[in-house]
């Protein structure tokens, strides 16, 4: 499709490369100044239309997902006459959907190439669908609201890390993916702040109970800037249409300088089904797909912060107020953490110490009921999140070639990483507040289980980069070729 929109502007840049020397890579651009220049340019362009819309997305994406953990502190609960493990039943079920979907769904973005038009098309769906959960009155409507909303939901984020892969290099990828992630974590403080003001402030509006608004306020939001979103979005460097020709030539060739190989063409074998296939046979994708779902699941405090921050003794206002700080500083970690992270190509270390000192939140928290101390074991906590932005990047740089196959581990990855999600929906029963000392010990057990699995990563990666380094000295290759960042 991309060579019959495009056939005249690669005339043009054929015939440029003929009147130029061949043997230079950088002389289509003007030589190495005028290429950086054009780098820069391009980078900022992108930037702005990738992070500028990403990042809103994923805070919306993360609000209609968790507004439910507010919603409770206002009567959800009790108005749909919530009994037992119901409430994390709702929670749990959206990951049913949201694992399912996962693969399929990366596997048809990759075929279509329309980012642009598909992962907002999800996000106006899932908008209403959260608006829908407003209007439910039992158990079985917001099961059923939960469950799609997580089916439509699924698009998004193995979307977007795949979106990220095909137009940034592995030095480059890591703050980008840490500045989407952080949509995430200002989602935490960003929801809490809004669903601290809807629902102080508009029980018995028109009748309807706070929480209700909540989910309508929220769910049309999203609807808007998904509209938006369409217009802004940009679509993979093949089929991106805005951009000059030598600013879609400077792309495609800065991806295959990255991996010393092509990104489409010169990979691309066996079609979709070889990605998968590719993908299901490569052990690294199933160990770290258990790695992030051990996780995943010492994150689970997550969904439970409202309950946590509630310990304190404050009131509701309080408390929703006081969940905003903890994500906020979270966020300015997770974007030094993976820009350090870029910067020395360095990961495991990172994920490390960052899943170090969330471990030595939960043992505060386990020791203590001091209100001044629990509140910063919630810091702590929160900072967990950097580490598993690094893991994030790390694992796009770690499967960079097919295409295809790099949709699928990501989706696969992310997806089956979900199913920590549906088990910390009850790492927090009630009956285990307000200490909650077994949950913390389940973190603390998950957390140090995903470290030790991530240093059998690194370790796998160094074996990889010694055989190529191997291969390049028996070939008399003397440049440096590709490497895993460890």
């Amino acid at each position: 499709m991309s060579d019959s929109i495009h056939v005249e502007e690669k005339a043009e840049i054929d015939e440029t490369r003929a009147s130029l020397d061949e043997g230079d890579p950088d002389a289509i651009f003007g030589g190495l100044e005028a290429r950086l220049a054009l780098e820069r340019k391009l980078l900022w362009k992108i930037d702005l239309r990738i992070l500028g819309v990403l990042v809103p997305i994923y805070i919306l994406n993360y609000v209609d997902r968790n507004n439910a953990g507010a919603a409770r502190l206002r009567g959800f609960e009790s108005d749909l006459h919530l009994k037992g493990q119901e409430f994390a039943t709702l929670l749990s079920i959206l990951y049913v959907g949201y694992i399912i979907m996962q693969i399929p769904s990366n596997m048809f973005l990759n075929y279509i190439g329309r980012p642009s038009l598909y992962l907002p098309g999800c996000m106006a769906i899932w908008g209403m669908i959260s608006c829908l959960t407003g209007i439910t009155n039992n158990f079985v409507g917001a099961l059923l609201t939960r469950f799609f909303l997580g089916f439509v939901e699924a698009a998004f984020f193995p979307g977007a890390l795949f979106l990220l892969s095909k137009w940034y290099k592995r030095d480059e990828i890591g703050r980008r993916t840490a500045i989407l992630y952080c949509g995430n974590l200002i989602s935490n403080a960003f929801g809490s702040l809004m669903a601290s003001g809807i629902l102080s402030g508009m029980q018995g509006t028109l009748g309807h109970a706070a929480w209700r608004w909540l989910f309508y306020i929220e769910g049309s939001l999203t609807v808007f800037v998904a509209i938006c979103a369409m217009f802004i979005l940009p679509d993979f460097p093949t089929t991106t249409k805005w951009l000059t020709p030598l600013e879609r030539k400077l792309a495609v060739q800065r991806m295959e300088e990255d991996a010393g190989v092509g990104d489409q063409g010169e990979t691309e074998v066996g079609g979709q089904a070889s990605g998968l296939v590719l993908a299901l046979s490569d052990w690294r994708v199933w160990w770290m797909s258990l790695a992030m779902t051990a996780q995943v699941v010492s994150l689970s405090f997550n969904a439970y912060f409202p309950t946590l921050s509630a310990t304190m003794g404050f009131n509701n206002t309080v408390t929703l107020l006081l969940c905003a700080p903890p994500f906020a500083f979270a966020s300015l970690a997770a974007f030094f953490l993976s820009r350090h992270s870029d910067q020395t190509k360095e990961r495991f270390w990172h994920v490390a110490a960052s899943f170090g000192l969330g471990i030595l939140g939960f043992v505060i928290a386990i020791a203590t009921m001091n209100t001044a101390a629990r509140y910063v074991s919630l810091f702590l906590m929160a900072q967990s999140y950097a580490g598993f932005v690094v893991v994030y990047a790390w694992i796009s740089n770690s499967f960079p070639r097919p295409p295809s196959k790099r949709a699928v581990a990501l989706a696969l990855m992310n997806a089956f990483s979900q199913l920590g999600n549906v088990a910390g929906s009850y790492v927090f029963p009630t009956m285990w507040g307000p200490t909650y000392r077994n949950s913390y010990a389940i973190c603390i057990a998950c957390a140090g289980v995903g470290i030790i699995m991530c240093w059998v990563f690194k370790l796998s990666l160094v074996r990889l980069n010694e055989k190529i380094e191997k291969e390049e000295k028996e070939k008399g290759i003397r440049e440096k070729g590709f490497r895993y960042i460890t």
